[in-house]
């Protein structure tokens, strides 16, 4: 792919999530009275405006880049060369509750690698964007990780996720904070990680996270000058896999306190 192909499709994206995101602002403003939550499963909820916003990502996606695959969290889809990977909201329990900290996550992703990553915090109009090699933008100003090298001066953000047991999750919260770091969880993957590029936090970890969660964010946090374990490692993309993001001085520290090595 030329990269006046990847230009366009990163201006798109861009686009795209901006677009969606007046729709998930709509839509969460409107509630209580609008809509429901129902639920996936336990502690994993789902709403009405999750398949609304991603079928506006998708059929937008697709009349510009027909030749381009689509796999999204609500509708899923196919993973072929190029791909784009999307959560239309990350942090749907938020969503749900009235909690303004939701995203929309786009990424694409061609031959296994990540090369456009687009966050919009949709609430707070901060549009997070990284093209691989160009840098990584917030609003259309650099951002940086952190730098930190202390764990007793950092905070980390510890996902959890109802596809594994508590107990891990649990004592991988209890060595962090051995360790001497501030443990937090505000429920959104997709934020934390792109909390992490803009040096908000200094690391988000979790024990397993699908695709559509961290592509986007990832690609923002190295472009940020962050250090990331081998999310794609085995069958990352459809599969998901552990996650550890952080500022490099304290990956040593992080990955001997979240058992989180660079290759899953």
């Amino acid at each position: 792919m030329t990269t006046e192909g990847l230009d366009m499709r990163f201006a798109a994206a861009c686009a795209i999530a901006r677009e969606a995101g007046v729709l998930a602002r709509k839509r969460f403003l409107e509630r209580p009275r609008s809509q429901r939550p129902d639920f996936k499963g336990p502690q994993d909820f789902l709403t009405a405006t999750d398949a609304e916003v991603e079928e506006l990502i998708r059929r937008r996606l697709s009349e510009l880049f027909p030749g381009d695959s689509f796999f999204g969290e609500e509708r899923g889809g196919f993973f072929e060369r190029d791909v784009w990977v999307v959560d239309p909201i990350d942090g749907t329990a938020n969503f749900a509750r009235g909690i303004p900290h939701f995203a929309i996550s786009i990424a694409f992703v061609r031959d296994n690698q990540v090369e456009i990553g687009v966050i919009y915090d949709v609430m707070h109009a901060e549009l997070y964007m990284a093209q691989r090699g160009r840098g990584a933008i917030l609003n259309g100003e650099p951002v940086r990780v952190s730098g930190l090298t202390d764990m007793r001066q950092a905070t980390v953000e510890a996902g959890w996720s109802p596809r594994l047991p508590p107990e891990p999750y649990a004592d991988m919260v209890g060595r962090l904070k051995a360790s001497g770091a501030n443990v937090r969880r505000a429920g959104s993957g997709t934020l934390g990680l792109a909390y992490v590029a803009d040096g908000r936090i200094d690391a988000y970890c979790e024990l397993h996270i699908n695709s559509w969660d961290a592509l986007a964010g990832l690609l923002i946090i190295e472009e940020a000058g962050g250090w990331t374990n081998d999310f794609l490692a085995g069958d990352g993309l459809r599969s998901g896999n552990p996650v550890l993001a952080c500022t490099p001085g304290l990956a040593p520290a992080l990955r001997a306190a979240t058992g989180i090595a660079r290759e899953t």
